[in-house]
């Protein structure tokens, strides 16, 4: 692979990367029954596969875990008002939820993303 492709390949993933966390935003949002409240903005998180939200935002500054939620999207533009285009799941925040590593971003390989 040449230098130019894989720049574009790393921005790419970076992009997948950036899409796939304001798609958290939005779910954690949603997952929350106030939609996010206080005097300072709330924040998502990397979710460790082995730990509960409880304890991983109790570790950080944004110490109140409101959801843990796993999302999916699929490629491709909609092609129909029926057609699945993801899935998301909210575990709650006290238990460390779906354990599979391939749901722990920080472990994950740059190309996990795809």
């Amino acid at each position: 692979m040449d230098a130019m492709e894989a720049e574009r390949v790393e921005l790419d993933q970076a992009h997948a990367w950036q899409a796939l966390h304001m798609a958290a935003a939005a779910a954690c949002r949603g997952s929350t029954p106030s939609g996010g409240t206080g005097p300072s903005g709330n924040a998502v998180l990397a979710k460790e596969n082995t730990r509960s939200c409880t304890a991983i935002c109790g570790a950080s500054p944004f110490n109140l875990c409101d959801a843990d939620v796993s999302i999916s999207g699929y490629k491709g533009q909609a092609e129909s008002y029926s057609q699945r285009l993801g899935h998301f799941y909210n575990y709650g925040c006290g238990t460390a939820g779906n354990t599979d590593v391939k749901f722990d971003e920080v472990k994950a390989g740059g190309d996990d993303v795809f």
